[in-house]
């Protein structure tokens, strides 16, 4: 039997309140494969961005189990959790988090400065990132200088930096209109199907789910559905 990529055993999010406790997740199992494509979709307040820092070793579970690759990360240490994240997980946030003094291509390289490469490696390696994201003349603008779209184009690449297994996109297309939405959702298939990159996208949109093998639904911190798509799935209007 092949051992799930990430598995999440019993796992409860808690909070500690003046009065009573807060249950954000409750009691959630669930096995994610290696090259899996999987949409987590739940309205808000249902625990699917607690899931998705769970599963992107962000937090910890109050209660529960977290395996990555069949190891017990509750024996990991901070430095070690730090150490996957950046060797593993590469991360794609609504809001962008781009440094808006940096242009996109010394965005792109930041993070590489850890990996201890030469800065003529670290500029040709975000070049070429950028370029894959269809962003290979705008390698010297800043953020502020291009549309949303591209910022998030620019997130995707610097997210790659680090050749991650797995990447967590937290509602990618929040901040995009339906026609660049898709266009970054094609970017984010491409990259499944070429580099058999585990990608987990967490939204509120249906449309988004259209692009993956594995839906799951979230309400009120408990999985309510998890399902597979076998066919081709494409972006609906």
């Amino acid at each position: 039997m092949v051992e799930p990529l990430i598995k999440l055993e019993n796992v409860w999010k808690t909070y500690k309140l003046v009065k009573t406790d807060l249950s954000i997740l409750k009691g959630v199992n669930l096995e994610i494969s290696q090259g899996n494509f999987v949409t987590i979709m739940g309205p808000s307040g249902s625990g699917k961005s607690t899931l998705m820092y769970m599963l992107g070793l962000l937090d910890s579970p109050s209660q529960g189990k977290i395996y990555l690759q069949g190891q017990d990360t509750s024996f990991f240490s901070e430095d070690k959790l730090a150490e996957v994240r950046g060797k593993k997980i590469g991360f794609i946030f609504q809001q962008f988090n781009l440094l808006q003094n940096l242009t996109a291509l010394e965005n792109v390289m930041l993070p590489m400065i850890f990996q201890g490469l030469s800065e003529d490696k670290r500029k040709e390696k975000a070049k070429q990132l950028l370029e894959s994201v269809n962003l290979g003349k705008r390698i010297n603008h800043k953020p502020s200088e291009m549309s949303g779209g591209e910022q998030q184009r620019i997130a995707i690449a610097r997210s790659l930096v680090n050749d991650p297994e797995i990447l967590i996109a937290d509602e990618p297309t929040g901040n995009l209109d339906s026609t660049t939405g898709k266009a970054v959702m094609e970017i984010l298939k491409k990259l499944h199907e070429d580099k058999k990159i585990t990608i987990i996208v967490v939204t509120h949109d249906p449309n988004i789910a259209n692009y993956s093998q594995n839906i799951i639904h979230i309400q009120d911190g408990q999985i309510v559905s998890n399902h597979f798509q076998d066919k081709e799935v494409l972006w609906q209007q």
